[in-house]
């Protein structure tokens, strides 16, 4: 009888963080294709979640593992945009995707040994910037659609979200298990 074998630690710890991140992508990818007013769209309410996951992976693990959530996360959630979303939001959300976490990764790790809220703050602020400029102009440029004037709310969105989760990245980067310092 073949033996099962266990994936390795790391992988099993990864494994809530890699779900979190496809959930959270493929959720935003869907709800950006409705408008709640001329200003935002559902997606920008959800999106922001994805650098409080990026940020708690790379306090509690290092920028390494958080890059490697970010990869699968996004993997994942690409395969699903596909189906669920349009090519064309997949593409751009893929786009925008990598392009802020890589960001936000290289971000927080620089600010790291600072004061507790300074890296997931400026960090998810970077990020935010870049995904939110790449995606609406890929996404929506050429629709007819009021994409710039989403892209200005989604932003304002994230800023605020951002400063909301605040608290939520203080707990869940104090949770029980390895903490990387700088």
């Amino acid at each position: 009888m073949a033996q099962i074998r266990r994936p390795p630690r790391s992988w099993r710890l990864l494994a809530p963080p890699v779900l979190a991140m496809a959930v959270v992508v493929v959720a935003s990818n869907i709800l950006v294709g409705y408008p709640i007013n001329d200003w935002l769209t559902w997606g920008a309410l959800t999106y922001p979640v994805a650098f409080l996951v990026t940020d708690v992976t790379n306090r509690r693990f290092g920028p390494t593992q958080a890059w490697r959530v970010v990869s699968v996360g996004f993997a994942l959630a690409v395969v699903l945009s596909v189906v669920l979303a349009s090519p064309r939001i997949a593409l751009a959300s893929g786009t925008a995707f990598l392009m802020a976490q890589a960001l936000d990764i290289l971000v927080f790790n620089r600010l790291r040994d600072r004061v507790w809220w300074l890296p997931p703050m400026v960090s998810s602020l970077l990020g935010s910037a870049l995904d939110t400029v790449m995606f609406f102009t890929l996404a929506f440029a050429g629709t007819g659609l009021p994409w710039i004037g989403w892209g200005v709310g989604d932003f304002g969105v994230k800023v605020t979200v951002a400063l909301l989760l605040l608290p939520a990245f203080r707990l869940l980067a104090r949770a029980r298990g390895p903490v990387v310092a700088g």
